[in-house]
C-alpha cells in the first residue's frame, strides 16, 4: 500500500489564506508601484503579445490582431467634405448612424460587442467614402448585418429592415405599420446586401475590431478596484458613448480604456496614483487621454440634430453631384465624337478634292422589277394574302420534288428524267409502298371495328341476360 505524507503549511501560505481584502488591495498597489519603479513602462497588452509573437507576413501583407488606425492626413479632409458637406453636418450624420445601429441592435437582442463592431465599421467606412454618394441609413443596415456575422450572432436582412423601419416610424411619430413585401422592399433588401459587400471591399476585408470592454475590467482589477461596481459601470458607459466619436479610428483600445477609467475617476472623485502616473503602467500618454476625454465631453455638450433637416441637405448635394456628373459625361461624349470624326482640313485649299469615279452597274432583275410599276397595286389585301399563300405552296411542292430527286440520286447515283424507265420503276415501287401502307391501315381499322363490334355485342348480351334474369324472378314472385 502507498502512504501519503501531508506537509506542514508554511507561514507564507497561512498568511495568504487569512489575508483580508484591504491587505490584498494594498499588496497589489505596492506591486504595481514596484513594477513602475523597477521596470520600463509597458506598451499595452496587445503590444507585448505582438513582441512575443511577431506578425505573420505574406508577401506585402502583414496580418495582425490590432485595430486599423488612420493617419492624420486621412482625418482632416474627409470624402464628404470634398463633396461639399459641412463638417458639423458630417459629425451629426455619424452620431445619428451610430445611434441607429445601437438602438437596432438592442431591438434585435444582439450582444454589445456586435453593436460596437458595427459602429466602428461604420466610422471606418465613411472615412473612405462620402455621405453624399452613399446613403447613411442603408450602409448602417449593412454594417449591422456584417457585424452580426463577424461576432457569430447573425440576423436576417429582413429583420434588420423591419427594425430600422420601426425606429423611423417611432421617431417621426407615425402610426406603426409592418413592412409591406413589395418591389420597394425587394430593392431595399438588394441595396443592403450590396452595401455589406461594399463595406467589405472598401475595408479590404480587415474587419477585426479589438474592443476595450475586457481591458477596462482587467485594468481596474490590477488597480484594486474590481469590487467598485459604480466605478466599473461608469467607465463602461463612457467607453460605449465614445463609439459615436472617431476615437476608435485614431487610438489603440488600451489608450481608450485608460481614458475611460481616467474620466470616471475624475467624475466620481476617486484618488489615483500620480507619482508615477498610473496610466504609464499601460503605455498611455497624458495628451492622448485628454484628447479622448475632450471628444467624449464634446459629444455630451452637442445639441441633438434634426434628422429630416440633415436628410434634406444631403439630398440637395446629391442632386448637385448627379447634375455635375451628367454634365461631365455629356462633355466626354462630345470630345469622343470630335476625336472620332475624320479631319476635314487635311487637304489644302488650293488642291481640290478628287472624286472617285463610281462604276456603272447593270440593273438587276430586282431593280428592274422595282422600277417598273406593278399592275397589282390596285388589288386588295386579300388578293395579296392569296398570292402569298399560293407562292408558299408552290415553294413547298418544289422543295418536296427536289427532296425526292435527291433520294433517287443517293440510291441510283444519278437523277433520272421523269420519262426514263428507271424513274417509272422507282415510281411504281413507291406506289406499291403506298398501297401496302394503305392496306395495313385498312386492316388495322377493320380489326378495331371488329373488336368494337364484339365489345358492343358482349355488352348487349350482358344486358339481355340481366333482363332475362329479372323477368324470371318476377315470374317466380307472381307464382
Amino acid at each position: 500500500m502507498t502512504s501519503f505524507v501531508l506537509a506542514a503549511p508554511c507561514s507564507v501560505c497561512l498568511s495568504a489564506i487569512f489575508l483580508t481584502d484591504e491587505d490584498r488591495s494594498e499588496r497589489k498597489m505596492s506591486a504595481a508601484v514596484g513594477d513602475l519603479n523597477g521596470m520600463t513602462p509597458m506598451k499595452g497588452a496587445q503590444q507585448t503579445a505582438a513582441a512575443t509573437q511577431p506578425p505573420q507576413t505574406y508577401g506585402k501583407i502583414s496580418l495582425q490582431l490590432t485595430n486599423c488606425l488612420l493617419p492624420e492626413e486621412k482625418l482632416s479632409p474627409t470624402p464628404s467634405e470634398v463633396d461639399g458637406l459641412d463638417k458639423e453636418v458630417e459629425i451629426d450624420l455619424r452620431i445619428i448612424g451610430c445611434e441607429l445601429i445601437q438602438t437596432a441592435g438592442m431591438l434585435l437582442k444582439l450582444p454589445q460587442v456586435a453593436m460596437a463592431t458595427a459602429q466602428v465599421l461604420f466610422q471606418r467606412f465613411y472615412y473612405s467614402k462620402s455621405f453624399v454618394r452613399h446613403p447613411m441609413e442603408i450602409f448602417a443596415m449593412g454594417c449591422l448585418c456584417l457585424a452580426s456575422k463577424i461576432e457569430e450572432a447573425p440576423r436576417r436582412v429582413r429583420d434588420v429592415i423591419n427594425v430600422f423601419s420601426h425606429i423611423k416610424q417611432v421617431d417621426s411619430g407615425k402610426p406603426i405599420a409592418p413592412v409591406v413585401l413589395d418591389q420597394i422592399y425587394s430593392t431595399l433588401k438588394i441595396q443592403v446586401i450590396k452595401a455589406e459587400r461594399r463595406v467589405l471591399k472598401e475595408l479590404g476585408f480587415c474587419v477585426h475590431v479589438k474592443h476595450p470592454h475586457k481591458i477596462i475590467v482587467i485594468y481596474l482589477q490590477m488597480l484594486g478596484f474590481e469590487k467598485n461596481e459604480e466605478f466599473m459601470q461608469c467607465s463602461w458607459n463612457y467607453m460605449n458613448d465614445s463609439l459615436r466619436t472617431n476615437v476608435f479610428v485614431r487610438y489603440d483600445p488600451e489608450t481608450i480604456a485608460c481614458a475611460c477609467v481616467y474620466l470616471s475617476a475624475k467624475k466620481l472623485k476617486i484618488p489615483m496614483l500620480k507619482e508615477p502616473p498610473w496610466y504609464s503602467l499601460f503605455g498611455a500618454k497624458e495628451d492622448d487621454l485628454l484628447e479622448i476625454c475632450y471628444s467624449i465631453l464634446r459629444l455630451y455638450n452637442r445639441p441633438k440634430a434634426n434628422a429630416d433637416k440633415l436628410e434634406r441637405i444631403v439630398v440637395e448635394l446629391q442632386t448637385k453631384y448627379q447634375e455635375e456628373r451628367a454634365r461631365q459625361r455629356k462633355l466626354a461624349g462630345l470630345l469622343n465624337s470630335a476625336n472620332n470624326t475624320p479631319a476635314q482640313n487635311s487637304l489644302s485649299p488650293s488642291t481640290p478634292a478628287v472624286k472617285k469615279p463610281i462604276p456603272e452597274v447593270s440593273p438587276s432583275k430586282e431593280t428592274r422589277r422595282s422600277d417598273t410599276p406593278s399592275p397589282h397595286k390596285h388589288k386588295s389585301k386579300s388578293s395579296k394574302k392569296h398570292r402569298q399563300s399560293s407562292t408558299s405552296l408552290s415553294r413547298s411542292r418544289s422543295r418536296s420534288r427536289d427532296r425526292g430527286r435527291k433520294k433517287l440520286k443517293s440510291r441510283n447515283g444519278s437523277i433520272s428524267p421523269p420519262h426514263s424507265p428507271d424513274y417509272k420503276r422507282s415510281h411504281k415501287s413507291r406506289e406499291k409502298r403506298y398501297r401496302s401502307r394503305s392496306r395495313s391501315r385498312d386492316r388495322r381499322d377493320r380489326s378495331r371495328s371488329r373488336s368494337y363490334d364484339r365489345y358492343k355485342y358482349h355488352e348487349k348480351s350482358k344486358k339481355h341476360k340481366y333482363r332475362d334474369d329479372a323477368s324470371r324472378k318476377r315470374k317466380e314472385i307472381r307464382r
